[in-house]
Parts: structure tokens; sequence; C-alpha cells
């Protein structure tokens, strides 16, 4: 069996990471990995091939900037030519990326089976990038791997159960490799918290590219942190030119963008997570601390139905109510929402089948 798999974002290195894992145990498959380059510069990419031991892709593209069309457009060019060349027996793909959508579309038209993993996710907001990219991965692909009942749930309501295509509740492999490497976790570089802390992050466009909703995030995050709940706030070059142009004055603990291995060190020692990410809100309940989302809609909808996840939107009261409300909770997985940990497992015995 023989499949190439398309990685592009940082989420998608650490989803490989496992299930690459996973295929080198069970035997019978011979992987290919293409890097698109979406995610090019040292910290979103290279560290994370060396941190999680991946082999380095056997096919770089090196497609990055321009606006989303200009951008899935080349990769679907490049990755077509990487189909024809390689003749794999199937394209595997992860999540919800430019990378995802251009990967799939390829393999689809050349008539190649697709298989998505993290299928059926919804934020029924056809406003954000993410959301388009994951339905039409599903439309096109033949082998769902759903990481929640919920997301299987989506897929039913949408028809699928009618068509001939597989949808498998296979858990979520984010569980698998945060269990994987919570032991390898390392602190970043010259630096070491020995008290609870809030762990920011923002990056989400539907945040940055909205000075009104940036500032009151902003707004939020100092006055949380001028009340004694420190923030520690890694932050990406271009989310701190977006809140320097907002004129609000960030007040936080604020450091260079970490590796996987540093994040889940700060997982591991957070008093509360505050976030815009999709994958950190789980990441939040794998170490059982409680999630403040700074997000109209979540794909996660099992983890607000389980008390863990409160939205807040970009709303500064909201916001620093919730997290001083939920600052310091221990949250426990007692129903095992995601899996176990043996999504990638059951991934590769499936894929080594056909």
């Amino acid at each position: 069996m023989k499949i190439l798999t398309i990685i592009g974002a940082r989420p998608q290195f650490i989803k490989a990471s496992v299930v690459s894992n996973a295929f080198r145990k069970i035997g019978g498959i011979d992987e290919i990995l293409l890097h698109t380059g979406q995610h090019f510069d040292a910290n979103m990419s290279d560290v994370f091939f060396e941190q999680l031991a991946i082999p380095k892709p056997s096919i770089q593209l090196n497609i990055h900037g321009g606006t989303h069309g200009v951008m899935t457009g080349r990769m679907l060019m490049e990755i077509e030519h990487a189909i024809c060349a390689e003749s794999p027996d199937r394209v595997l793909v992860y999540g919800d990326t430019n990378s995802t959508l251009a990967g799939a579309l390829a393999a689809a038209k050349l008539h190649v089976p697709v298989a998505h993993i993290e299928a059926g996710l919804r934020s029924f907001n056809m406003l954000m990038p993410e959301e388009i990219n994951r339905i039409l991965t599903d439309q096109v692909s033949n082998i769902l791997f759903c990481p929640t009942k919920a997301a299987v749930q989506n897929l039913e309501r949408e028809g699928f159960r009618y068509r001939p295509v597989e949808m498998l509740n296979v858990g979520d492999v984010m569980q698998d490799s945060a269990l994987f490497f919570s032991e390898r976790a390392v602190p970043p570089a010259g630096y070491d918290v020995q008290d609870e802390f809030i762990l920011a992050t923002l990056h989400r466009a539907d945040n940055t590219d909205h000075p009104e909703r940036l500032a009151a995030i902003v707004m939020a995050l100092s006055e949380l942190h001028e009340s004694g709940l420190r923030v520690v706030l890694p932050l990406h070059p271009r989310t701190r030119a977006a809140i320097d142009r907002t004129g609000v004055k960030l007040k936080a603990e604020v450091i260079e963008p970490v590796g996987y291995l540093e994040m889940l060190w700060l997982l591991q020692r957070c008093g509360l997570v505050l976030t815009d990410s999709g994958g950190v809100q789980k990441e939040a309940f794998f170490f059982g601390k409680a999630c403040v989302t700074m997000r109209d809609q979540t794909e996660w909808v099992e983890l607000l139905d389980a008390g863990v996840n409160v939205l807040v939107g970009a709303d500064t009261a909201r916001i620093i109510k919730q997290v001083k409300g939920n600052f310091g909770r221990i949250v426990a997985d007692n129903s095992q929402l995601y899996g176990g940990g043996l999504a990638s497992q059951r991934i590769a015995e499936r894929l080594s089948c056909n």
C-alpha cells in the first residue's frame, strides 16, 4: 500500500507524527510525505520535524503566502504533478487547511481515493475558510476518519450514510500525540514558570484581522495580567503586528512562538487555557485544564457539553469573568471523548487493508 500524505501546517505535523509511527509499526505501508510549505518559517515547520522525529518530507513544494485562491491553486497544480509522478494507491489528508483541500481535490480529479483524518467537524460558520475546506474535503473523500461521535452525526445529517463511503469514529490523533510526547515536554529556552498562570494563544484571523475584536481581547488579557493572574502568551510576529496596529497596549508575559514539546510543557503547568485555536481547546482537556475560547463557535461541541470549555467571543467582560471563574479548575476525561489515545493505531489498521 503506497500512501501519499499531504501536510503543510503545524497541527498536521503533530498529527502525522503518530500516524506515521503507527504505519511503521504495522508494516505493509509505504508512506511518502509531501510538505506544501504552508507554514514555512523554522519555528513553525522545521522544528516540528526535529522534535517529533518525523522523516524529512520526500517532496517539498515551498508554497506559502498570497490569497487563499492563489495558495490553493498553486498547491493543487503541484500536488497533481506529485500524484502523477508517484502513483499512490491513496492520498491521506489532515484537518482543514488549504493544503488539505488542495490535496483532496488533486487526488479526486485523478481518481485516487482520499482518506480524511478529522472528518466531519463543523463550526457552521461559512465565513471561516477552515469550514469551507473541511466541507469540500469530506465531499471528495471515501474514507472519513472521524474524531468524535458528533463528527459522525454531522456527516449523517449531510447524507453521507447513503453514499458509498466509510465513516469511522476512530478518535482523535491529537490525543495520541499529547499522551505520547508529554514525557518529552521541555520548557521554552531560558524560561521557567514557577507559579500557575494563564496560557493564552491568539492567532485566528477572525480575531486578528478585525481591530475591534482584537482590541477587546487585548484589553481582557491586560486586565487579567494586571489583576495578578499572569498571562503567558506565545506570540507570532503576525499577531504582534496586528496588536500594534490597534494602538491598545498589551500587558502580558509575551514569549516567542514555541515548538510542540514546549507547548506541552506550558499546558502541563498552567492553571487555565485561554485561546482562539481549535486544537489547543482539546489539548487543554487532555491535560485536565479548563478552557475559555475566544471564538463564537467551536467544532469541539462535546467539550461545551461536558462543561470543560466555554465560548466567550471577543467580549472583554465575558473573557475576564470566565477566566476568573475557571482558573485552577481541574477537569477529567471520564468518558474518553477522543478515543483514549488509540486513534492512530485504528487508522493504520484500516489503511493497511487496501
